[in-house]
């Protein structure tokens, strides 16, 4: 199976919990230093404007679709309203 490329719109961002979480990361079975962060869901819906070449191109391969995905990592930040490609490739 080739790549597919998506293209994506973050429609919500919702905090997940009540107060900070921290994060504890692992390499190799030795923990690393952990960090606070406050969970996040992330809610997308794929992009279809008709008036958009791009978006009718698209639309082909994905003109439905939802996405939710929950986020600890800070540094990581989606824009409500803005779009994003999401691209799958096979994990083999």
């Amino acid at each position: 199976m080739p790549t597919t490329r998506a293209k994506f719109m973050c429609r919500s961002v919702e905090q997940t919990s009540t107060g900070p979480t921290e994060v504890k990361r692992y390499h190799n079975d030795a923990q690393q230093p952990s960090y606070m962060t406050w969970p996040r869901t992330y809610r997308f819906a794929a992009v279809y404007d008709t008036t958009v070449p791009e978006d009718q191109r698209y639309a082909q391969a994905t003109p439905i679709g939802e996405l939710k995905i929950q986020v600890d990592n800070p540094a990581v930040v989606f824009e409500p309203g803005k779009q994003y490609y999401l691209d799958f490739t096979p994990a083999d």
